[in-house]
């Protein structure tokens, strides 16, 4: 497995993060986890096309996890790929009508591209055929327990706790090659994210809070801090460990060598602070 961080920030406009997103490469399949606002201009960035996604699965839809979906699909679907197969949770399906439907916010613009004769002719030119249908993903609604088998891989789920009721949220863990990676999305601790997370050889998990740092109590219980993902980490045999989704607040010198200082400590050297474009091999 490769990994690509294609977004490792918060919601907040940053130069330095995109939001959310993680490509993982395994074989033909290019599976992106998350698909937050900024997320296509690295995944361009880092030499890929939209249409060389084969699959993408969706934590939770927060807009930073989620803001870019319309895009990866309408570049995909105009550079010829065939539709994309998305997971994710309810209400996955209504999402995409609302994107992609007859009535969705973007029927303009595909009505005019696929309905007037001079968007006909450059689609033909091409190397397009007509009738020229609308993008389609191949969507699948999920829920905590689902299970995918891929082509040499195997995606599971469990659930995580960050914005109940009103949004359903999921963990994944990617096992190819012998080898296991989780991906937390946002979650605060619990036993279904410690148990997929038990002897993962890569941990990607989400902090939206500083070393020491009181938001809160609402919020606080909701996000650990380094040291406590560290512990956690730690306790159920993860080999390497790495924090995203860092604040604009945090991404100082001094509050990354305190989270620094705190995954040495609790965890070992096996860890870090990722950052947008950075590669692992797992």
């Amino acid at each position: 497995m490769r990994l690509t961080v294609l977004g490792s920030g918060s919601p907040e406009a940053y130069a330095r993060r995109a939001s959310s997103g993680f490509l993982l490469e395994i074989g033909d399949d290019r599976i992106l986890l998350d698909c937050g606002g900024g997320v296509v201009d690295n995944l361009i960035r880092s030499g890929r096309l939209p249409r060389d996604i084969t699959h993408l699965f969706f934590t939770h839809y927060h807009s930073d996890h989620m803001m870019d979906y319309a895009r990866l699909v309408h570049a995909a679907w105009d550079e010829g790929a065939a539709p994309l197969n998305v997971f994710g949770p309810t209400p996955l399906a209504a999402i995409t009508d609302g994107y992609f439907g007859r009535n969705g916010v973007l029927n303009n613009d595909l009505r005019a591209r696929t309905e007037l004769p001079q968007s006909q002719q450059v689609w033909v030119a091409r190397g397009g055929t007509l009738p020229r249908p609308w993008p389609a993903p191949v969507v699948t609604e999920i829920q905590a327990g689902f299970t995918y088998q891929g082509s040499g891989w195997r995606l599971s789920t469990a659930q995580a706790t960050h914005a109940e009721p009103i949004l359903d949220c999921l963990a994944f863990a990617v096992e190819a090659g012998g080898k296991k990676f989780v991906y937390s999305g946002d979650t605060g601790l619990c036993d279904d994210i410690a148990d997929l997370c038990r002897d993962a050889d890569f941990l990607i998990h989400w902090c939206y809070r500083g070393s020491g740092e009181q938001l809160h109590p609402a919020t606080q219980i909701y996000c650990p801090d380094p040291a406590q993902v560290a512990d956690m980490a730690q306790g159920v045999g993860v080999k390497r460990l790495y924090l995203s989704h860092f604040r604009v607040h945090m991404d100082t010198p001094e509050h990354h060598e305190k989270a620094l200082v705190d995954l040495r400590d609790r965890f070992g050297n096996a860890a870090g602070i990722v950052e947008d474009l950075d590669v692992f091999d797992i």
